[in-house]
């Protein structure tokens, strides 16, 4: 399966089994296992390097399992066959968001201007809460 031009995943890191589904197709639910479970061998994969593999991990959440394995659940539609694709396809999106390296957080500082601007809108704020008290006499 070829995820881009420099990650392709071979036949025996993936895994399909088939069950059957709950949902729609009527008496054909009960006769014919259409639903997919896509497992992908992600921690022993070698065409991903460590940085792919930790953040495929991160996104996977507990699709994740303790093995180091993913695995995608598919039973949308009543054929078996548009099910493997669905579920061919979400391993590949999934892959290819971890491939993307997040931008780090340049940490800001306010400005000088808009400290005193919301020090002087807290300060008119307190007075006027302030006047609302008891009248001394």
């Amino acid at each position: 399966m070829k995820i881009n031009d420099k990650i392709e995943i071979a036949d025996w890191e993936l895994t399909e089994s088939f069950t059957r589904a709950s949902g729609p197709g009527g008496q054909n639910v009960n006769k014919v296992s259409t639903a997919v479970e896509l497992r992908f061998e992600a921690a022993r994969s070698p065409s991903l390097s460590s940085a792919v593999k930790s953040r495929l991990r991160r996104l996977a959440g507990r699709r994740w399992t303790q093995d180091g394995a993913v695995v995608i659940f598919v039973q949308d539609t009543r054929s078996q066959a548009r099910n493997r694709e669905i579920a061919k396809q979400r391993l590949k999106e999934l892959i290819v968001k971890a491939t993307e390296k997040q931008k780090p957080r340049v940490a800001t500082k306010p400005t000088y201007g808009s400290v005193r601007r919301r020090l002087t809108a807290k300060k008119q704020r307190g007075d006027i809460k302030a006047l609302r008290g008891p009248i001394d006499e």
